[in-house]
């Protein structure tokens, strides 16, 4: 029981650093100095897809779900198993990749806009 829901919590937190790594950017059009965060979330997540590398919550996901008696995720991973396939069809992978790294650019030319925006808004006060 308590692997099955240390499994199901990794799970969790997966979907959140997905979900950041896609719009965290956004986040820090209000809390500017989160870009660092975002930057490192996005390299990482970047690199796990372009090169293949072992993701550690999807170790971990396993390891619990094999404690508990439950198959793994497939060798493919943690986005194969839950998220293509799921919320949009397989044939559509290079499509959603590029829209991800559309958004997070957009995220990125929002926050530089905003940041000098602010910055001539600072300026402009003194």
């Amino acid at each position: 029981m308590v692997y099955r829901l240390l499994a199901d919590a990794t799970a969790v937190v997966h979907f959140a650093f997905v979900a950041y790594v896609v719009v965290g950017g956004f986040l820090a059009w209000r809390w500017p100095r989160t870009i660092w965060l975002h930057l490192l979330a996005f390299g990482w997540g970047f690199g796990t897809v372009l090169f293949s590398v072992d993701c550690p919550l999807t170790s971990l996901e396993n390891w619990a779900r094999h404690r508990a008696g439950e198959a793994g995720l497939p060798p493919s991973g943690f986005i194969d198993h839950y998220i293509t396939g799921v919320l949009y069809p397989r044939s559509a992978l290079t499509e959603v990749r590029v829209l991800v790294v559309i958004c997070v650019v957009v995220s990125w030319v929002g926050l530089v806009w905003l940041s000098r925006r602010r910055g001539a808004r600072t300026a402009a006060a003194k």
